[in-house]
């Protein structure tokens, strides 16, 4: 019984934290973890510490990259491709956000792309819901197959501390599943949103609207939205360049690991490990953009990264902590429970990552969250691998800030919430995009990891 109430106090808290949003979720977590400890007699169970000094390391480079332009850079070339074909952009659209978090280890390049992606469609008079939802969704999809994303650092790390449960997995193992798999994921939903919705000229809704020259003016807008006129220092040019470069580097030390500097433990050489190489490298990535392109120190913090990151590090600190302090104490019972049910039927790690997603709100917290207990409960790594995709479940309710932000953008109004609130415009592009992430993960891994 008493196990039931602890578990009960763990979900109050998820669901209290979500509506706060931000921080809440993380420091209300520490009241769980009070409750647990005061009122129940668990012991608390372990921070994960690695796994926060990462996210620092990968956000303080990402932060100073964004104060040096360098996003903006990478953002122009992406637009430069939609424009160019205008036609297919609700197939372009998507993969363009999905390569922009690729690259970034962000979603939140997705707000710049928004108004760019409406202007090109409203005037080709395609549908905007079709590649606006999409390409929210597939911002975040891109999340799993980035090797600078809190998902996937926070993975590795995870992954590197069990090393000894199974194969070793590194980075470069992680991303020849996720990559592949999560882009076919964001086609197959690209594809599914070519026909969906009405056409403008067959939509009542939309046709009663444009009856008004005002609302029509709005809808259509006066000029279009481009930073294709902006003018980037040279410096933003050379930030990107630094950042990228750093990025092929993490993978090509994740991919090759006899090439990595050796140091002594316990008597042995041993090559460094993955999670303090990539704080080591972000940090100097970070510092050479900060000295070499003029960033002005103080503006780092103000950017949307920067809060963005620090907002996920509390979430992954009290999320984390309060999830061990009850796995570790019940550790014995719930092994006992669990382990047949997924060692028989792996795809139910996938399903209690994805509702965890959805109550945290957040992939690296899930993440954080969940791979450890599927590690302890024996679960084999490269199911856990296979089913990373399986992090991005909280576009089940229309609640995340990048699907409210495509939602304001569409000044169509196409792009909308149901009247059941569930039925809106991101929940089967989701669906269809981890899904199909998912599947193909799954066959991917079993090559990958024979």
């Amino acid at each position: 019984m008493l196990i039931v109430l602890e578990f009960l106090v763990i979900l109050g808290c998820l669901l209290l934290g979500t509506r706060y949003g931000g921080m809440g979720l993380g420091v209300i977590s520490g009241i769980g973890l009070l409750i647990l400890t005061f009122m129940f007699g668990l012991k608390p169970g372990s921070p994960p510490v690695g796994v926060i000094l990462t996210i620092m390391a990968v956000i303080s480079c990402a932060s100073v990259l964004q104060s040096a332009k360098g996003l903006q850079v990478m953002m122009r070339y992406a637009e430069k491709l939609l424009r160019k074909k205008p036609n297919y952009i609700t197939i372009l659209a998507p993969l363009t956000t999905w390569t922009l978090t690729v690259l970034c280890g962000t979603g939140h390049v997705v707000y710049t792309m928004f108004p760019i992606i409406y202007d090109i469609a409203i005037k080709k008079n395609i549908r905007p819901e079709r590649p606006m939802a999409v390409a929210s969704v597939a911002s975040q999809i891109g999340i799993c197959a980035s090797p600078m994303s809190v998902a996937v650092v926070s993975l590795v790390s995870i992954l590197a501390s069990s090393h000894g449960v199974g194969k070793y997995i590194s980075m470069i193992d992680i991303l020849k599943v996720a990559i592949p798999a999560s882009f076919v994921g964001v086609l197959m939903a690209g594809l599914w949103s070519l026909r969906r919705g009405k056409d403008l000229k067959d939509d009542p809704e939309f046709q009663e609207k444009l009856k008004d020259p005002e609302t029509k003016k709005y809808i259509y807008g006066d000029s279009e939205s481009t930073l294709l006129n902006e003018k980037l220092p040279k410096e933003a040019y050379i930030a990107t360049f630094i950042f990228l470069l750093t990025t092929a580097v993490v993978v090509f030390f994740g991919a090759f690991e006899n090439f990595r500097p050796h140091v002594m433990d316990h008597g042995k050489s041993i090559p460094l490990s993955m999670n303090l190489l990539i704080q080591i490298l972000m940090l100097v990535a970070g510092a050479l953009i900060l000295m070499i392109c003029k960033v002005v120190p103080r503006d780092i913090p103000n950017g949307a990264i920067f809060k963005a990151g620090m907002t996920a590090i509390i979430s992954v600190f009290g999320v984390a902590w309060m999830a061990d302090t009850f796995f570790e104490s019940h550790f014995a019972l719930l092994k006992q429970f669990l382990e047949s049910v997924v060692a028989t039927k792996p795809w139910t790690y996938a399903i209690a990552l994805f509702l965890v997603s959805k109550l945290v709100n957040s992939q690296a917290a899930a993440i954080a969250s969940i791979a450890p207990m599927g590690i302890s409960l024996g679960v084999d790594p490269k199911i856990i691998v296979a089913f990373l995709p399986a992090a991005y479940g909280y576009f089940i309710l229309p609640t995340y800030p990048s699907d409210l932000a495509c939602i304001g953008f569409d000044r169509s109004g196409t792009t909308h919430i149901g009247k059941f609130i569930i039925n809106h415009s991101f929940i089967v592009p989701g669906l269809i995009g981890v899904g199909t992430s998912c599947f193909l993960g799954y066959f991917l891994a079993q090559l990958a990891f024979p």
